[in-house]
């Protein structure tokens, strides 16, 4: 064997034990990665999750929202029926497979698809979900994302998960950072304005337990149907009227805020509510402090945008400088990596 053989045959013989380490090194990473985590639902349950996961179906857009902020969409393999219609806001996910309505999915879809996990809202769909998709393998966690007081700890947990902790951490930062800002502002006020918050049904209020309730605690607000127990009730006319609020938001979801250069569609949802029966006596109407609000920014983790401007309506002198179009301008920009545009209220005083 000459001499240069030999060096040859070294040098493979190098390169070769390189790549066994180097193999050996992934192939150990790739096993520590594969563990099981155990995570609280939306429920309160403990609930046992196996990682890694690669492929993720979400049933809804605020789980979305906080999948875009992890920065994790390459692992969404199916997406509810309202994201096609939606291609300006959703123009990575757009063409991603549906698999029915949030509240509703096509179990036979989602198999189709074979995800790691599935995540949906904590109440709906029912239990049938996990009874359904259960036996074919598929987890399915339930986090709300539109509670203002659980959704810090569900978009940690959701980052753990998907090995995003850092992107979480980011966020999480910035959005405590502009709820303080609101609380500092909002504790100067003595005075809670009385409120009445209206759901997407009419005269169906935001009570306990709604995501749009603590909103309106959060900026400062003082609930007219505090008092009332479940998280949407049906409310009379005549029961808003009594109760005369200081304030009134009444909110939509027309899925077009975000395409939307337009504010007539809100307007004339602000004019009938003023002409309800009897409620040119309300105080909010006299005084011009009726509101519409867009679900875009009244839900999931966009709700800071939400609360900004329910800050600005319930303490206008001391929030004079809190500007929630810039609040929402760094939220897409920076964590959803889409332009700032569209009408999300009316009307959009300064």
């Amino acid at each position: 064997m000459t001499t240069e053989l030999r060096k040859t045959n070294v040098t493979l013989n190098k390169v070769l034990s390189i790549l066994l380490i180097l193999l050996c090194t992934v192939s150990g990473r790739l096993k520590a990665k594969a563990t099981t985590q155990i995570v609280v639902d939306a429920r309160g349950r403990s609930v046992q999750i196996h990682c890694p996961i690669r492929r993720l179906v979400s049933l809804n857009e605020d789980s979305l929202e906080v999948i875009r902020i992890l920065h994790a969409q390459n692992l969404v393999v199916g997406v509810d029926n309202r994201i096609p219609g939606r291609p300006f806001f959703w123009p990575v996910l757009k063409n991603r497979p549906t698999v029915g309505k949030w509240n509703e999915p096509s179990y036979e879809r989602i198999a189709i698809l074979h995800p790691d996990l599935v995540l949906s809202y904590g109440n709906r769909p029912g239990l049938e979900l996990e009874k359904k998709l259960g036996p074919l393998g598929i987890q399915v966690l339930r986090l709300d994302f539109y509670k203002m007081l659980s959704m810090p700890r569900e978009i940690k947990t959701l980052g753990m998960l998907l090995n995003r902790e850092r992107e979480a951490e980011i966020f999480l930062k910035w959005y405590h950072r502009k709820l303080d800002l609101i609380q500092d502002l909002i504790k100067k006020d003595p005075h809670q304005p009385r409120i009445y918050l209206e759901s997407y049904s009419n005269y169906h209020a935001l009570g306990p337990g709604s995501g749009g309730y603590e909103m309106g605690v959060l900026a400062g607000g003082q609930n007219i149907a505090s008092h009332l127990s479940i998280p949407y009730p049906e409310v009379t006319p005549e029961w808003v009227l009594t109760r005369n609020p200081d304030v009134i938001i009444k909110t939509v979801s027309s899925m077009a805020a975000y395409r939307s250069g337009n504010p007539e569609t809100l307007r004339k949802i602000r004019d009938r509510i003023i002409h309800r029966p009897g409620w040119r006596n309300i105080r909010a109407v006299k005084i011009g402090r009726v509101y519409v609000m867009e679900s875009d920014i009244c839900a999931g983790p966009s709700a800071i945008i939400g609360i900004a401007y329910m800050a600005k309506w319930f303490h206008p002198r001391q929030c004079s400088d809190l500007n929630p179009e810039e609040i929402h301008r760094q939220y897409l920009e920076q964590f959803q990596g889409v332009a700032y545009r569209g009408i999300y209220v009316y009307p959009n005083e300064h």
